[in-house]
């Protein structure tokens, strides 16, 4: 995963910039260039990638742009305040509920899952504990069968959009499988350490995931655009660009609107959000002021293993070793410029948060791919990316 999980491109529809007199930190922030940004998402809508939002903020300079379309039928823009399915960044609100749990002393990161949760893990299990879950070194099995497709991912997406299951049973049909690694050994992106955590959560308050989330972070942050809907209601309020799969039979592509379907990956991908209220997110947890400083090292702290496959964590001077905290990840570019933050996808829909540590730059994207999580989008992703963090990368 590059720095942004997905990104975008496509023909620009709109975009404005303002630059800022502050001067690139340490060297190594390069000046935003409104021409770049314009570039990196030029050329949409095409097969690959219907539209795409980019909203770039900061001190070191402010820029924003849409691309493509927002409907495929009617040719409408994609809106610049729309809403869209934010996948993996779910995570990110999942780990802050947790961490503001531990800084009032009801969660103990060092603690096991199976003191919290009795039962839930197989007997069978070691002690896996809370950090190891946010920091994705639980070694717990990555999955089993349940939402997974069959035959052709893209037309069982179509056909199963609204399929629903409840994070126990997610949680028990991974439990089936053995442990993937010994606890804290090694390093492995996986979901299942987030339906587990959100467990977490309601055993420990006594309250929904969905409740913990509006009143700890909607509410004082003020996040109008954000959803954590049951995993029965398809719905994506608001204005919205739509997400489409693309299924092609007997050498005919037909594009399925999948904007409607169920947000059943909850607190590990279920989340629904906007630009300006991933943007209001990111800053509060760099500034201290949604987890505690108490305990927010904890989500700057990447631990010292090897990363167990060639999947992730595969760029810049610490390939091949951890690059996951609790609730982000860290990239280190070219350039020797740092990016924290997370990047999220769902059918119809890729998106991302990042920024440098010390908040001079902040990006938040969001494209609409057709190809259901194939990587084809990816591309795009790198150029929105390069162009916001190292336009080296871009060729410019």
């Amino acid at each position: 995963m590059v720095l942004a999980g997905a990104v975008l491109a496509v023909s620009v529809a709109a975009g404005t910039a303002t630059a800022s007199a502050a001067p690139p930190a340490a060297g190594t922030l390069p000046p935003l260039d409104p021409a770049v940004m314009r570039a990196a998402i030029a050329g949409l809508p095409n097969a690959t990638v219907t539209g795409a939002m980019v909203k770039v903020t900061g001190p070191a300079g402010h820029w924003s742009g849409t691309s493509g379309v927002g409907n495929v039928r009617t040719g409408t823009p994609v809106p610049a305040d729309g809403r869209f399915r934010a996948g993996s960044i779910s995570k990110v609100f999942t780990a802050v509920v947790v961490l503001q749990l531990v800084a009032e002393h009801k969660v103990d990161l060092d603690q096991s899952v199976q003191h919290y949760l009795p039962g839930l893990l197989p007997a069978s299990y070691p002690k896996v504990t809370v950090r190891q879950l946010l920091d994705h070194t639980s070694g717990l099995p990555t999955g089993g069968s349940l939402g997974e497709p069959q035959g052709d991912p893209n037309q069982w997406f179509v056909d199963h959009r609204f399929d629903s299951w409840t994070p126990q049973q997610i949680v028990a049909d991974a439990m089936k499988f053995p442990m993937d690694f010994a606890p804290g050994t090694r390093q492995r992106y996986n979901g299942v350490n987030y339906f587990v955590a959100g467990l977490l959560i309601e055993k420990v308050t006594g309250r929904s995931y969905a409740h913990e989330v509006q009143q700890r972070i909607l509410d004082p942050l003020h996040l109008r655009g954000t959803y954590v809907l049951d995993r029965r209601d398809p719905r994506l309020p608001g204005p919205h660009p739509h997400g489409y799969v693309a299924v092609t039979t007997n050498g005919t592509t037909v594009l399925h609107d999948v904007s409607e379907q169920s947000p059943y990956p909850w607190a590990e991908g279920g989340i629904i959000s906007t630009s300006d209220d991933l943007t209001r997110f990111i800053r509060a947890i760099f500034q201290g002021r949604v987890v505690p400083r108490s305990v927010l090292g904890a989500m700057f702290t990447v631990p010292n293993v090897t990363y167990a496959d060639k999947n992730n964590c595969n760029i810049g001077p610490g390939a091949g070793r951890a690059c996951y905290s609790a609730g982000l990840m860290r990239v280190t570019l070219p350039n020797g410029l740092t990016g924290w933050g997370k990047t999220g996808s769902r059918p119809g829909y890729t998106s991302g948060m990042f920024a440098t540590r010390d908040l001079r730059r902040v990006l938040v994207y969001s494209i609409n791919p057709t190809g259901n999580k194939d990587g084809s989008e990816q591309p795009y992703v790198l150029k929105i990316a390069a162009a916001a963090f190292d336009p080296s990368l871009t060729g410019s």
